[in-house]
């Protein structure tokens, strides 16, 4: 069993799941801020490996890529991270990458770098179900979870394929467009949630456009399995640049505070 999947089947509320671009805005600020939102109680860390032209990302993670590219970040310095997180935690760890990354790496010594280095799982929001089958075959081969994304204008023969490959959790997209914190949910999200779940017994986490403690709690409320946050997070990172312990803790407290809004949801 994962350690994805022993989060899950032991919660019995949602998971609190934390995005923070990889080497943003440095090396050691990242290492920072990570620790700082596993101390806050995310349950699940997803860290970005920043690309030069991500299709699924906002202008806040964007420009938090060009920071960590600017300082020099790459994938051996991600897997340095993962490795340094790793250490102090059993939290599980998933890396987000574009496939351009991972083909030029090479499939096989992408996915066996990232589960030597204490990753987790491996989300890649540019990679169709149909062309999934090297990467899927190197997550199995080295313990990782491939988890997809699963938009609200997925096709069914797109998601009958998504469901064949999934694992670790389905990553159900709120809105369509780019990352970003939104005001507000789109209707019917009780309605998508339950409509996949009567076709996987796959843990349902949502993200894309949750920035506060009142879309959790009606996250948590509509079913969701867990609830994820990315560029709210991101944000205070970059408020903060220059002040890594302002950022700390300030990530500290919106990240309890988004924890704590996933238990009284539920």
């Amino acid at each position: 069993m994962s350690r994805i999947d022993a989060l899950f089947s032991g919660l019995e509320r949602p998971a609190c799941i934390a995005y923070l671009a990889g080497g943003d805005p440095d090396p050691e600020t990242s290492l920072a801020a990570v620790r700082a939102v596993v101390d806050a109680g995310a349950d699940i860390i997803e860290i970005g490996v920043p690309f030069t032209d991500p299709i699924a990302d906002g202008p806040t993670i964007r420009r938090a890529d060009n920071r960590a590219l600017a300082a020099g970040t790459t994938p051996d310095r991600i897997f340095e991270l993962v490795r340094a997180v790793r250490a102090g935690t059993a939290v599980p760890i998933v890396l987000m990458t574009a496939y351009n990354i991972v083909y030029v790496r090479g499939v096989d010594r992408f996915y066996r770098e990232a589960a030597e280095a204490g990753a987790d799982g491996v989300i890649i929001p540019d990679m169709p179900p149909e062309e999934s089958e090297d990467a899927v075959a190197a997550a199995g081969r080295y313990g990782l979870d491939q988890i997809f994304l699963v938009a609200p204008n997925t096709p069914e023969e797109r998601l009958d394929l998504v469901l064949e490959h999934a694992g670790g959790f389905l990553y159900l997209v709120s809105v369509q467009g780019v990352t970003g914190a939104r005001s507000g949910l789109p209707h019917g999200m009780e309605e998508r949630i339950a409509a996949l779940r009567s076709r996987t017994d796959l843990p349902i986490a949502v993200g894309f456009g949750i920035s506060g403690p009142e879309q959790v709690r009606a996250l948590a409320a509509a079913g969701a399995d867990g609830v994820i946050v990315g560029s709210a997070i991101v944000a205070i990172v970059e408020k903060h640049l220059g002040d890594r312990d302002a950022m700390c803790a300030e990530l500290k407290e919106f990240v309890a505070g988004l924890c704590g809004a996933v238990r009284d949801g539920a």
